[in-house]
Parts: C-alpha cells; sequence; structure tokens
C-alpha cells in the first residue's frame, strides 16, 4: 500500500473531542448560504463517515450578513470535527480557501463550494483517483446546471485559454471540487482568482495532476456571487501567473520582448508616416495619427509592465512578513 493510502485510510473518524491524526480535511468558502448548510453538512458527514477515515470539516465565514455563522455555530456546537474560520469581512473566495486550507490539518485537502451544486458523493471518486498516484485531482462539470451565456459560455473560453497559455489541459478550471496534498501548499501563496489556477501553478512544481467527470446540481437556495467580471480577472490573474512562473528568474525575457516590440511599432509608424510625407503630402507635424500610436503603445507598454511590478511587489511585501491576504475574528473547535 502506498504512503498516500495509508495517510488517506487513517481509519474511522475518532469520536467528537478525540485527538486523532486527520487524514482528511474538506475546507469550505461560505458567503451568505445560511439556508444549504444543514443539509450540505448532513450530506457531508454521511459521505464521510462512510468511508470510515478521520477527518475535519473546515468552514470559512467570508463575511456574511444573513446569519451564516450562528448557522455554523450551531453546526459547530454539535460536531467537534467542523472548524469554523470567521473572517473580518468579504475578502473573496481565493482568501477564504487559502485561510481553511492554512489551518487545515488532513494529509489531502478535498475543496467545494457550499451551494450544493458541488456534490459530496464524488468525494470518494476523487479519493480513489488520488490513490493513482495524483497529487492533484480537479472535477470537471461535465453536464454543468448554469446558464450557458452568463456562465458557461464564459467559463469554456477561459478554460481553453488556461489550457492553452499553461500547457495544463483540464477542461474545467473553475470547479472548486478539488483533492491536493496538503505538503504541496508550503511554499505556495494565492491571491487575487488564483485558485482556479491552482493545479496549473502546481503542475510547474512539479505536481501530477487528473482529472474525472463530477456532478453538478442546479442552485436551490441562495444566488450566485459571481458574474462576467470574474472570467476578466481570472484573465489578469492567468497573465500573473505566466509571469511568475516563466519570468520571474529572467524578467528581462519579458521587459525585453516588450521594449522590442513597442520599438518595432515605433519604427513601423515612423516608416508610414515617411511614406505619407514623402507620396501623399502629409506632413508629419500635422499628423495626428502618428501621435495617437505613439501615446496609446507606450501607455499600454508602461501599464502592463507597472501590473507585473506591482504583483512581485505585493508577495514580496506579504511573503517576506509572514503576512496573510486575510484576517480572521473568531475561530471555534479550533486551538
Amino acid at each position: 500500500m502506498t504512503e498516500l493510502q495509508d495517510a488517506v485510510r487513517g481509519g474511522p473518524a475518532a469520536p467528537n473531542g478525540a485527538a486523532s491524526k486527520v487524514a482528511l480535511s474538506i475546507v469550505l468558502p461560505v458567503y451568505n448560504e445560511k439556508d444549504n448548510l444543514q443539509p450540505l453538512h448532513a450530506s457531508l458527514t454521511r459521505v464521510l463517515n462512510a468511508i470510515s477515515r478521520a477527518y475535519e470539516i473546515v468552514y470559512v465565514d467570508d463575511g456574511s450578513d444573513d446569519g451564516t455563522f450562528t448557522a455554523l455555530s450551531h453546526i459547530a456546537q454539535s460536531d467537534a470535527r467542523v472548524k469554523v474560520l470567521r473572517l473580518r469581512r468579504n475578502f473573496g473566495q481565493t482568501a477564504a480557501l487559502a485561510a481553511g486550507i492554512d489551518h487545515a490539518r488532513g494529509d489531502v485537502v478535498i475543496t467545494l463550494d457550499a451551494d450544493l451544486q458541488n456534490d459530496p458523493e464524488d468525494i470518494p471518486n476523487l479519493l480513489a483517483k488520488m490513490e493513482e498516484g495524483h497529487d492533484v485531482v480537479s472535477g470537471w462539470r461535465k453536464d454543468r446546471q448554469d446558464p450557458w451565456l452568463t456562465r458557461k459560455l464564459p467559463s469554456s473560453l477561459a478554460n481553453k485559454l488556461i489550457a492553452w497559455v499553461t500547457g495544463v489541459h483540464i477542461k474545467d478550471y473553475g470547479c472548486t471540487l478539488k483533492a491536493y496534498r496538503r505538503e504541496l501548499f508550503q511554499n505556495v501563496r494565492i491571491y487575487g482568482e488564483m485558485h482556479r489556477l491552482l493545479p496549473a501553478y502546481l503542475t510547474w512544481g512539479g505536481a501530477s495532476v487528473a482529472e474525472i467527470p463530477v456532478r453538478h446540481h442546479p442552485r436551490i437556495h441562495g444566488k450566485s456571487k459571481y458574474g462576467l467580471s470574474r472570467t476578466f480577472k481570472v484573465l489578469l490573474d492567468l497573465m500573473t501567473i505566466k509571469f511568475l512562473s516563466s519570468y520571474s528568474t529572467k524578467p528581462i525575457y519579458v521587459f525585453g520582448t516588450a521594449g522590442a516590440l513597442s520599438m518595432l511599432l515605433g519604427v513601423m509608424f515612423g516608416v508610414y508616416v515617411l511614406y505619407q510625407k514623402f507620396f501623399e503630402d502629409v506632413f508629419a507635424h500635422r499628423n495626428p495619427f502618428l501621435l495617437l500610436a505613439v501615446f496609446l503603445s507606450l501607455v499600454g507598454v508602461q501599464l502592463i509592465l507597472m501590473g507585473l511590478l506591482a504583483e512581485v511587489s505585493v508577495r514580496t511585501y506579504y511573503e517576506s512578513q509572514g503576512k496573510t491576504v486575510y484576517t480572521i475574528r473568531q475561530k471555534l473547535n479550533l486551538d
């Protein structure tokens, strides 16, 4: 039996309050999902008790204002295997996941949404796939139950672009239902919307990634917190993660390439202006096209480079001081 199997098959869950080695940590970011929590927790505990492995469930309340924390408090009182983190405000899904992962003790970390669209019944399938030797197993919402225009189409386009840029061909980067070896997060910090890009980021560090189809249910209670703007944010994070993975130790490549392209555009426009001057009798000092082209080119290059430099500076700021991207207001059932 492999080391992973020994860890994951850590024996039956200990009784409430008993200290034992935790094999599985289930991490759920929660934001205004009070009506979904009881049925979700019932489904989770039924599945996890059936597979007989020591586990904990870490709920992260990401600044909810609808009574979610009260519902989580009641759940934590009735089950000592439940851990609750309450963030001081809504930091976003990535920060909530980071908080949960930082406080997870299991050898395997499984993340999923708290809106009942992910199905806990798929957890055994993720673990079975992981036991084949994979470090990350990602869910693929093959029959996704979301609106086509506002959710499925942008997601499909983003998935194709991410796979093309990163070289890691996963069909559904946006599915939160994933399983990870916890050791992978020892030297990893996630920002922005980068939790979606974790399979690609971890692959660049040598992790083995697999993907399996998972169930996806229509939302019953509450409403989605995300729209089209999120896709744009993911694309910006994709640019950042590509820069950090490929050019963080050789930034001259990206800066040099951008500078060369900028110079090339300048030469091309200069030649065109000369052509207009000698063959179309358009004087350069009266040609607004040249000034506009130069201005837009310079501003575009400067903005992109400033954004990349800012991302590096932010990481230096947080990691050099041991800072996190979240702050916690309250903990339940945590030392």
